[in-house]
């Protein structure tokens, strides 16, 4: 039966109406007229918002949370060729100050200013810029953007970069960075964290579920990877590892700004930046790892930096600390395992069961034992680090450019790096390559692994699921 209303309530609902429509206007009103200090929470809410379809996974390893599918919030300045890319509080200087990881063009002149929010208060101060000297002759660089703290705002939450010269932009436009760090711990939920910059067009299955499975192995709890675009099957992969909390994917969208270079020399493939903006990536992982990680190992997703003496990086950097001093960063000697050349591989009694990955897309670490001759020094070689984060301050593709204490080169009797991959045209002969079988040592618990993530995955044939 439907409800009829009588005149006086009909009166009623209306003035009622009435009264709702009247509230919202003066709300609306007083919306539009707050004060300026307070305009930036309205922008704020939209643009540090996570990415659709992000969600919170627990890490199944360090107990400890991560969020699947967070951006690095590339912002451009206004009058500037700058693009942000985050922003931290940087205590370990004195005075302390806010962070940000910048690219800039290179040739450009140009004041910068911070517009810091502390209790939703404005303030401006003046950006010192330093551009980090490793930029492979590339027009852009990675930079330092440091914006001083005045007395009344020594702990911001946001911050905004802008051109000195557009003092006129219109306020409501700016965009503003989280600035993270705010809280300098002595406690971490992970020990260590590996940095993967940056994954493009990658198709390398087998040989990334290796890895990870390796890098568990040898006490690795949380894995960044900066990814620009992949396989669907790889994708899989990614959310298969991010869903267990292991893996943290920050989508890197550099190419939509700039033409990244595909290579690390302007002569080998032109471009705007080195290498699909690797060097701000692993910048951005340093930082946003100094308070949550141990230590941090940057490298790629074909490298395995594998302890000699000892079975896991746990093991090792007591060792390393104890030689070389605490609180340092460890340099460790590059070896290629040239993929493209056919020598005898394990015999199938050592590895059982590696016919089931054949039809997987990558190369299998496992039967790529032979490594190029190691160039005597001082010739340049790919090596990649370790470091305890809080003691560096500025990284590169290979190695650290600003430290509190210098590197120490790790003996390769100790741990050296495996680097397996296509080498292209090195001029050996395959007779020429050293067998190296310290993998193997790994092989048993290494195999097993590998297996049952390429079943979780649904990525092995139905026949070798059965």
């Amino acid at each position: 039966m439907s409800l009829v209303l009588q005149p006086p309530a009909l009166k009623k609902l209306r003035l009622l109406t009435y009264s709702l429509v009247f509230i919202l206007g003066v709300a609306l009103l007083l919306q539009t007229f707050r004060s300026d200090r307070m305009l930036p929470l309205q922008v704020l809410t939209y643009a540090l918002q996570p990415s659709v379809g992000s969600a919170v996974v627990q890490n199944q390893t360090a107990g400890t949370t991560v969020l699947k599918g967070q951006s690095a919030h590339l912002i451009g300045v206004g009058g500037s060729k700058a693009l942000l890319v985050s922003a931290f509080l940087e205590h370990r200087t004195k005075p302390k100050k806010v962070l940000v990881v910048a690219i800039m063009f290179r040739q450009e002149k140009v004041s910068l200013q911070c517009r810091l929010l502390c209790s939703e208060r404005r303030h401006v101060s003046r950006a010192s810029v330093d551009i980090h000297w490793d930029h492979f002759g590339f027009p852009y660089g990675t930079a330092d953007v440091s914006c001083p703290l005045p007395p009344a705002c020594q702990a911001p939450s946001h911050v905004a970069v802008t051109s000195a010269a557009a003092r006129n932009r219109d306020k409501a436009d700016l965009e503003f960075l989280e600035v993270q760090n705010q809280k300098e711990l002595n406690v971490f939920p992970y020990n260590f964290t590996s940095c993967f910059s940056t994954m493009y067009n990658y198709t390398n299955i087998l040989q990334l579920v290796q890895t990870v499975e390796m890098l568990q192995l040898l006490g690795v709890n949380r894995i960044v990877i900066y990814k620009m675009n992949c396989s669907n099957e790889t994708q899989r992969v990614l959310d298969y590892y991010t869903d267990k909390g292991l893996v943290e994917v920050v989508p890197w969208s550099l190419s939509e700004y700039l033409k990244v270079s595909r290579r690390a020399k302007p002569d080998q493939d032109p471009g705007d930046i080195h290498y699909f903006g690797q060097i701000p990536a692993l910048n951005d992982c340093l930082y946003r790892s100094m308070y949550r990680s141990k230590y941090v190992a940057l490298h790629d997703p074909d490298e395995l930096i594998l302890p000699q003496t000892v079975d896991s990086w746990s093991e090792l950097l007591p060792l390393l600390e104890k030689r070389h001093g605490a609180d340092r960063c460890f340099y460790f000697e590059n070896n290629w395992f040239p993929t493209e050349f056919t020598l005898p591989p394990p015999p199938p009694n050592v590895l059982p069961g590696l016919g089931l990955w054949r039809n997987v897309s990558g190369a299998n670490v496992l039967t790529h034992l032979y490594s190029e001759p190691v160039k005597p020094k001082p010739a340049f070689n790919n090596f990649k680090t370790i470091t305890n984060p809080r003691s560096v301050f500025v990284v590169t593709v290979h190695g650290v450019l600003r430290s509190q204490k210098s590197c120490a080169w790790v003996d390769r009797t100790v741990a050296r790096m495996y680097h397996t991959k296509v080498r292209g045209q090195t001029g050996l002969k395959a007779q020429q390559l050293i067998y190296d079988g310290r993998l193997l040592s790994y092989s048993g618990r290494l195999t097993s692994a590998v297996s049952a993530v390429l079943r979780e995955t649904r990525l092995l044939p139905d026949g070798a699921r059965r």
